[in-house]
Order: C-alpha cells, then structure tokens, then sequence
C-alpha cells in the first residue's frame, strides 16, 4: 500500500503526459529527482518509480518508452 506522500506524487506526475512519465522513471531510477517528488525519501521516490511503471503497462501498447 502506498502512503498518501507517494500517491500524491504520483497523481501530479501522471498529469505530466505518457511520453514524460517514461522519462521521470528514467530519472527516477538513476537517482535523479523530479519537482513533484522533492521532499520524499529515496525509498518513497523508488516506490513512485515502482508504480509509475505498473500504471505504465497498462499503456505500453499506445505509449512506448523513448528508444
């Protein structure tokens, strides 16, 4: 179960677009931050990595990662 910190985080980020989420999980994942996440752990910033990509999936037929 995700905590409200990392739910929310996720929400803002999604309404960034496809295309972008793809490149925030990117940066997430390599330890890079992003604006809608500045104030969570790294665990919390690994767990909206986590579910973006899972959110993701679910688009992976209509919105491909870059390369």
């Amino acid at each position: 179960m995700l905590n409200s910190r990392v739910e929310h985080a996720v929400e803002l980020l999604c309404h960034r677009g496809c295309r972008a989420v793809w490149g925030i999980i990117e940066q997430l994942e390599h330890g890079g931050r992003v604006p809608e996440a500045d104030g969570l752990s790294r665990d919390e910033r690994h767990a909206v990595a986590v579910e973006l990509k899972a959110i993701m999936a679910v688009y992976a037929a209509r919105c491909e990662p870059p390369g």
